[in-house]
């Protein structure tokens, strides 16, 4: 049993079942970050335990990919991930109101959780490998879920055979991702030698360097809110805008600085030039043409 939606549930999944749940991708600056969960009913715990699952970071690829599909035509097994992009992640971490990668995580499991729940599964034991910590985030799933025993570890993966699986359903589906990921800003002529994309791979610096743009950056697979992204940002173009430069009480603020005029790096403001650059594509910054983006003149 996989993780399509609309799959009918199994029989076994109306008897106590088990759940682990793991993460892949958390350190990364390239790509999603992905987690994801086995589970199986409490009977077949011991069988579970002789299909040679481990953590998946002790694997090699090969032998991961062998093993997430053993698991997906296994009919007394169960799984679902959930696939959070670098935009997401970013988009939470460096909004008004942050929200840190610890609480994206917790949220993620959580809604794991709550999914196969949905389906009809009874879940009575779930395994976690902990993000902080162990005791604190159990006790938080044991609030939302009381009924649920939870047992949150260090090293989860590699004690609890369910949290192996897990670790090797969301470890194979980042490394699909991220191989598979199609990069939107190919006008950009992006390379995909980005190494491990691990902040401290040389291939994935080099890449970084070589693929930053002086307005926006780096491209959607790069999690900018990621602090490997921050010296990169110091020889960018300071964008100043109009809300920033407006006080709470709605009048302009005094602190001097210039609006800075966006035609000197490839975008213009004025209607005519709007209207034909629009029409003839030409003239226009490359993220734009890209990602296909026109001038909204009327609300």
């Amino acid at each position: 049993m996989g993780s399509e939606e609309g799959s009918s549930v199994p029989k076994w999944a109306s008897k106590p079942c088990i759940m682990g749940i793991d993460e892949a991708g958390r350190g990364p600056v390239l790509g999603p970050m992905v987690y994801g969960c086995l589970y199986c009913a409490l009977s077949y715990q011991k069988t579970l335990s002789s299909l040679n699952f481990a953590d998946s970071k002790t694997l090699k690829e090969e032998k991961r990919e062998e093993l997430f599909e053993n698991l997906k035509a296994d009919e007394s097994i169960g799984w679902a991930v959930d696939v959070i992009d670098p935009k997401e992640l970013s988009a939470k971490m460096l909004k008004k109101n942050k929200i840190n990668l610890n609480e994206i995580s917790h949220d993620s499991a959580i809604g794991l959780v709550v999914r196969v729940l949905n389906l009809g599964v009874l879940l009575t034991e779930v395994y976690v490998d902990t993000v902080g910590d162990p005791e604190k985030y159990r006790t938080k799933l044991s609030e939302r879920f009381p009924s649920i025993k939870f047992v949150v570890a260090k090293k989860a993966d590699s004690l609890y055979p369910v949290v192996s699986g897990a670790s090797i359903v969301a470890k194979v589906t980042r490394d699909r991702a991220v191989r598979d990921w199609v990069l939107d800003e190919t006008a950009d002529n992006i390379q995909r030698n980005f190494g491990s994309g691990y902040p401290g791979d040389p291939e994935t610096k080099a890449w970084l360097e070589n693929h930053k743009h002086p307005i926006f950056g780096f491209p959607s697979l790069v999690r900018f809110s990621w602090g490997t992204c921050t010296p990169y940002f110091k020889n960018l173009v300071e964008v100043l805008w109009e809300s920033d430069q407006m006080d709470e009480d709605g009048s302009s603020s005094s602190n001097g600085k210039r609006q800075l005029k966006l035609s000197n790096v490839g975008i213009t403001s004025s209607k005519r030039k709007s209207e034909e650059i629009e029409s003839s594509g030409k003239g226009r910054c490359k993220f734009f043409q890209a990602r296909k983006l026109e001038q909204l003149t009327h609300f």
